[in-house]
């Protein structure tokens, strides 16, 4: 197993968890803020959107199974990385895009990847691309939100389209 992590922002966590959950490859996700200048947020101080930081998921990924290529093509397709501080009614910076590295060797293919979707995308793309500094895990009631909560109303509503789309989209990616 060749595993490797990167930690992606797009908008609120529980949208990009539940997709990564699903993705063949991905070995683990979990939610947290980074990117911030206090140390230790909690949601509700991050949630006014002063504390700098980002709602992030943090994939841990075998790469000998999915490239890094292939986990950014699937984060630009579940979000907007065209939106500043938004994803549909979520706002705030805390909302924002971004890719946060783990190595500096991951930079080369984040950055390929992102000049292909803004080249798509008529040069309207957001999303920042910095070390990931500051992090910190999101409380446990965050954790696997969808899949405990298929039912509640932004899962039903804002979630699981999402999830769709992957499904859709991606359908050789989908864990069997």
């Amino acid at each position: 197993m060749n595993e490797q992590v990167i930690t992606l922002g797009g908008g609120c966590f529980w949208c990009v968890e539940a997709v990564f959950e699903l993705v063949d490859g991905v070995i683990a996700v979990e939610n947290g803020y980074c990117n911030g200048h206090v140390p230790n947020p909690s949601y509700e101080a991050v949630c006014t959107g002063t504390t700098g930081h980002v709602e992030v998921v943090q994939v841990r990924f075998d790469a000998s199974r999915i490239s890094l290529r292939e986990v950014l093509e699937i984060f630009f397709v579940v979000h907007d990385p065209t939106t500043l501080n938004r994803q549909g009614n979520d706002q705030g910076p805390q909302y924002r895009s971004g890719i946060y590295l783990h190595a500096p060797e991951q930079e080369a293919v984040v950055r390929e990847v992102l000049a292909e979707v803004n080249a798509a995308s008529g040069g309207r793309v957001v999303t920042e691309v910095q070390p990931r500094q500051n992090y910190s895990t999101a409380e446990a009631y965050h954790q696997h939100y969808f899949a405990r909560n298929p039912g509640a109303g932004y899962c039903a509503y804002v979630v699981a389209p999402k999830v769709e789309k992957f499904r859709r989209t991606f359908k050789a990616r989908v864990k069997g």
